[in-house]
């Protein structure tokens, strides 16, 4: 099989006679652009922010899926998607939660937690994800709105908390800017993870 033929499905179809499945294990999703600055006509390449590049560049976007046993410390990649919105009309989001939905219903992996960048933490998407059951873990933009007040005090953006000593270890509860209140999460200072 050469590698520029091998789909999601024969990804999926390699890893699984090598996955050490766990009930703890992780979803991880992240996406990469792969840079063709330098060329002009190859098809799926568009302008698009790369994160090593730090700016827009030329390129082909892919979301990956990685399944992680986090006690053996072992990763897959169990699907991905090519970004290609002119094409199929999906955004990045369209193709975390399809992929999502497929480890859970097709592949029927077992999982406890989904890692995701600050650019998936949507409200749709965390709710989609708490709804099935699951864990998230996710980096908050600094300017994201939260109440660590109980609703005592106006929301204010997560870069503005104030954090005391236990807090720093532990967390400290907030409520999400429009985010359904019986979803209890918790955020973390330094790293400012957003965890249900």
């Amino acid at each position: 099989m050469q590698a520029a033929n091998i789909s999601p499905a024969d990804v999926w179809n390699l890893a699984r006679r090598n996955i050490e499945f766990d009930d703890d294990a992780c979803l991880v999703f992240d996406d990469s652009v792969l840079d063709k600055n330098h060329s002009h006509k190859i098809e799926l390449v568009r302008k698009q922010y790369s994160g090593n590049a730090h700016g827009l560049i030329k390129g082909i976007g892919v979301v990956n899926c990685l399944y992680v046993n986090i006690k053996t410390g072992h990763y897959w990649i169990i699907d991905w998607r090519i970004y290609a919105p002119d094409e199929d009309g999906k955004s990045k989001l369209d193709h975390v939660q399809e992929m999502f939905d497929n480890a859970m219903a097709h592949k029927k992996l077992p999982f406890r937690t989904v890692l995701m960048d600050s650019w998936y933490a949507t409200m749709d998407l965390m709710k989609h994800i708490h709804r099935a059951g699951k864990h998230f873990y996710c980096p908050l933009k600094s300017n994201r709105k939260v109440d660590d007040s109980q609703g005592q005090q106006p929301y204010k953006a997560v870069s503005t908390l104030q954090w005391s000593a236990q807090e720093h270890v532990h967390g400290k509860h907030v409520k999400l800017f429009k985010f359904p209140s019986d979803i209890k999460l918790r955020t973390y200072a330094g790293s400012l993870q957003l965890a249900q």
